[in-house]
């Protein structure tokens, strides 16, 4: 009898042991679940053949941020598949190969073209989608859209129960503007499999972008006792509620859950999010008119100069810009910025010269520079859209120019852009600005 995974696709394995793990496995990576690769570790021991349980390890070797262990992985997985593998098998790791080796556009395309075959195949499938995937990081300026469109392509194909599906399907709806169908489909997702920190995560931005950030911090506080602090968006979620909590002005309980969730000495999230999360929260506050308490500006930029020492990953740089800014190292914003620039002009830096704009922007801003500050980004605000993420990530760049047009007397410009986020969510903070300007 043919093993199958979750989705009825065949797997190449003698062992029904094999072939279980290899199913738990699965959906412990697909929910951002601790125990995922100890499952795909038990199936590789249950047969050491088994190309795709090498194959998936790589894939949770390379989003824990172990590049050198995923590429090792996926070469086994390449030589095994080769030898005893279907075509659909050995398709499968090749575009995993493609996005572990760096191969980022070849990937996507081998990727989308493996799913007109095989729509089921979810861990591909997955790769295009989410805050952080080959869409996201393509540079596209329409990659929102283009997550929606994928995934109402292959939806015939899915069950209406499917956690998973449901997730990212209403991830990508909330991202590309039609938050309360994005919100019902991802609560959806949520109440079919409690253990799912891609929904929780997702249920998240989609209450924010609804403007019911209090829901928001309340659906995190009932959940997030339940998820492990190995759970690679455990910190990343609690930034959610510690933005809430800024958004309505409570700045001590914001503080203590940065301090407890979310800085760099306690948070096992990904690098990316991690130095993320600490510089647009500790930028908010201070932009918002908060102190930051001291050693936390140098604990988030001390974690984040190894992380990400060189130019060219067009998400990371912007907030690694903005810390090194925080920090005074003009030098070290500046090198980014022309090692940016270049990149840009000789066509490598798929988003484009947005990237080096947002760096100078930073350094204006840090400098009280803000009339510069908002002439850099201005001609630009439309293209940040370019370096991926989510939105709620993202508007940190907008606040940005949003703060630096009211500090430096563009009064009908500020309330312009205000009058648009408003008109999108209901805002406190957005409403308090408005009625300064117009005060």
């Amino acid at each position: 009898m043919a093993r199958l995974d979750r989705r009825g696709l065949p797997l190449s394995t003698s062992s029904d042991l094999a072939a279980e793990r290899y199913r738990e496995g699965v959906d412990l990576l697909l929910s951002a679940w601790p125990g995922a690769a100890e499952a795909l570790e038990a199936a590789v021991a249950a047969d050491p053949d088994f190309a795709l349980a090498h194959a998936a390890r790589a894939r949770q070797n390379a989003i824990r941020a172990e590049p050198a262990k995923a590429r090792a992985r996926i070469a086994t997985a390449s030589d095994l598949v080769a030898r005893n593998g279907t075509e659909r098998e050995r398709s499968h790791v090749e575009v995993l190969s493609l996005a572990i080796g760096g191969q980022s556009a070849s990937a996507l395309e081998r990727a989308i073209a493996h799913l007109d075959t095989w729509p089921r195949d979810v861990l591909i499938l997955s790769l295009p989608l989410g805050a952080f995937g080959l869409l996201a990081f393509s540079g596209m300026p329409d990659h929102d859209q283009a997550r929606v469109d994928l995934c109402e392509r292959h939806a015939r194909h899915f069950a209406e129960d499917d956690w998973w599906f449901l997730t990212y399907r209403g991830w990508s709806h909330t991202e590309n503007g039609a938050v309360a169908h994005g919100r019902a489909l991802t609560q959806r997702g949520l109440e079919l499999r409690r253990e799912n920190a891609n929904a929780a995560h997702a249920l998240s931005h989609a209450l924010y972008e609804a403007g019911a950030a209090e829901e928001a911090e309340r659906l995190i506080e009932g959940w997030l006792p339940g998820y492990d602090r190995s759970g690679s968006l455990h910190g990343h979620i609690a930034w959610h509620s510690a933005l809430a909590a800024l958004e309505r002005g409570d700045t001590e309980r914001a503080l203590a859950i940065y301090a407890e969730h979310v800085q760099p000495s306690v948070s096992k999230g990904m690098p990316v999010n991690v130095v993320s999360d600490t510089a647009s929260f500790l930028w908010r506050l201070q932009a918002y008119g908060h102190e930051i308490p001291a050693g936390l500006w140098q604990a988030a930029a001390a974690y984040a100069a190894p992380a990400f020492p060189k130019a060219g990953f067009a998400f990371a740089d912007a907030y690694m810009a903005n810390l090194e800014a925080a920090a005074g190292d003009r030098e070290a914003v500046a090198r980014r910025a022309a090692a940016l620039t270049q990149l840009a002009e000789a066509g490598g830096l798929g988003a484009g010269p947005v990237v080096p704009a947002i760096c100078r922007a930073a350094l204006a801003f840090a400098d009280a520079d803000y009339a510069g500050c908002a002439r850099i980004l201005e001609p630009v605000a439309r293209e940040v859209v370019r370096i991926g993420g989510s939105g709620a990530q993202r508007e940190m760049l907008e606040d940005m120019l949003l703060i630096a047009l009211m500090r430096s007397g563009e009064a009908t410009k500020a309330r312009a852009l205000l009058d648009r986020r408003l008109h999108r969510r209901p805002s406190p903070r957005d409403t308090r600005w408005l009625g300064q300007l117009v005060a």
